[in-house]
C-alpha cells in the first residue's frame, strides 16, 4: 500500500476524515473539507459530481486510487469519495499523490 493510504488512515485515527457522497457534501457546505479524493473507479456521476462541487467551493479534487482501497486505509467499507478536514493533512496527502504519479 502506498504512502497515500498510510495517511489516509493516520487522518482517519486523527477524525479528519468524512467518507462517503453524503458525509462529503455536507463538510463541504460546513467550509470543513480541504481535500476531496475521487476513487478512480467511481462512477462518472459521482466523478462529474464532487468535481463540480470542489470548483464551486474552490476545494481541491483529486481522481485517485480504488473504492476497495479506500475502505481498507480508513477501516471501513469501499468508498468511492474521501474528505480530507485538516488542511496540514490536506497537503501531505496532495504531495504524496502527486510524487506517486
Amino acid at each position: 500500500m502506498s504512502k497515500v493510504y498510510s495517511y489516509l488512515g493516520l487522518a482517519r485515527r486523527a477524525g479528519h476524515i468524512v467518507s462517503g457522497e453524503h458525509a462529503v457534501v455536507g463538510g463541504v457546505k460546513r467550509g470543513q473539507v480541504f481535500l476531496i479524493l475521487i476513487a478512480q473507479d467511481a462512477s462518472s456521476n459521482t466523478n462529474r459530481k464532487f468535481s463540480s462541487l470542489a470548483q464551486n467551493h474552490n476545494i481541491s479534487c483529486l481522481v485517485y486510487g480504488e473504492k476497495d482501497l479506500y475502505g481498507q486505509a480508513i477501516g471501513q467499507s469501499p468508498r468511492a469519495v474521501l474528505g480530507v478536514l485538516d488542511r496540514n493533512f490536506a497537503s501531505v496527502i496532495r504531495n504524496s499523490i502527486k510524487e506517486s504519479v
